[in-house]
């Protein structure tokens, strides 16, 4: 019932910066936990970075630092700010959600594409 939409992948040189965005749409208003998780060819899917609606978060370690979850429920969105960028953070990013009362993702977006050159 909820629908995400990612946007802001792109290419960039190793140590530049991008920022993703995530749009829900639908039944929104029951989403408690939102994350971003990332899928390179050959690789497990594996979790970027999550923020509960309280704004609790947790990274990855090998992004600690140098990314940023953050969201804005009054404009349903939630951002990755990605700095420093590396090769190794080539990979296809998605968006999920969580509802309340639930500790299971029942909502993943289409993904965006971010590729770091070296």
């Amino acid at each position: 019932q909820v629908q995400l939409v990612e946007s802001g992948g792109g290419l960039v040189e190793a140590g530049g910066s991008l920022r993703l965005s995530c749009t829900a749409s639908g039944s929104i208003f029951n989403i408690d936990t939102m994350a971003w998780y990332r899928q390179a060819p050959g690789m497990q899917r594996e979790l970027v970075a999550q923020i509960t609606s309280g704004g609790r978060t947790v990274y990855a370690n090998s992004v600690e630092g140098r990314f940023t979850i953050s969201r804005d429920d009054a404009k349903n969105t939630m951002y990755l700010q990605m700095s420093n960028l590396k090769p190794e953070d080539t990979a296809r990013y998605v968006c999920t959600a969580e509802p309340t009362g639930l500790g299971m993702i029942t909502s993943w977006g289409p993904g965006t594409q971010v590729t770091v050159s070296s």
